[in-house]
């Protein structure tokens, strides 16, 4: 618990182009190893990747059917209704400024993400704003550059306890489970006629049309 009292809030983004059980179980156990609540943050316009398939709308409509029947995890849809590029800076001012200066503001940044932190847009003002849990898989450790070595070194913890503490500043790695889940793949299933069972939550599969956009897509 933080100093406040309230429990850290943590963001996972992404495009979430579709949401799947990686994206999921990756979110669920963060909000269990740091007892936080865990908002979904789709991006609408991320700097460093593909532009998503699937419409803003449409992924808003998968995010909802995928989360029903739980209350840990939430969404936030602030980056699809801000114009310009999804600029994770941006959106932890936003929150900041709505959380105040106390509470524990988390960036969860799967390792891959987390290794190429140093060409992010003002990626060393994040700090200020919130920690950054890096969300590891047992043996996947990808090279980090010199700059984001120094700022590891400098601000790696280990305690839960230590980063709530604190509202921002520190970087904690979160062991998550090792689900080799793409989304790249899932969409090339669907533009090929096939179905991604236990790919992605049950609850899109029983709902056929929110997978249309995929379908109709190619195989991009």
């Amino acid at each position: 618990m933080s100093e406040t009292g309230q429990r850290p809030l943590a963001i996972l983004g992404g495009t979430f182009d579709p949401v799947h059980l990686g994206h999921l179980r990756a979110a669920w156990e963060a909000a269990e190893f740091l007892d936080a609540e865990v908002r979904l943050m789709p991006a609408s316009i991320p700097p460093h990747r593909p532009q998503p398939v699937a419409s803003a709308s449409e992924r808003m409509a998968m995010l909802h059917a995928a989360l029903k029947g739980q209350d840990r995890l939430q969404i936030d849809d602030r980056e699809l209704r801000r114009q310009g590029p999804s600029y994770s800076v941006d959106t932890l001012l936003e929150l900041r400024s709505e959380i105040g200066r106390h509470r524990s503001l988390v960036l969860l940044l799967g390792i891959d993400a987390f290794a190429g932190l140093a060409d992010w847009h003002r990626w060393q003002a994040l700090f200020e704003l919130a920690h950054i849990g890096v969300l590891t898989r047992p043996g996947h450790s990808p090279a980090f550059s010199d700059a984001l070595q120094r700022e590891v070194q400098a601000r790696r913890i280990e305690s839960v306890e230590a980063l709530t503490s604190t509202p921002a500043g520190s970087i904690i790695d979160i062991t998550v489970s090792a689900l080799e889940i793409s989304a790249t793949h899932i969409r090339a299933e669907l533009a090929a006629g096939r179905e991604p069972r236990y790919l992605v939550a049950d609850a899109l599969l029983a709902e056929p049309a929110l997978l249309d956009p995929y379908r109709q897509s190619g195989t991009r």
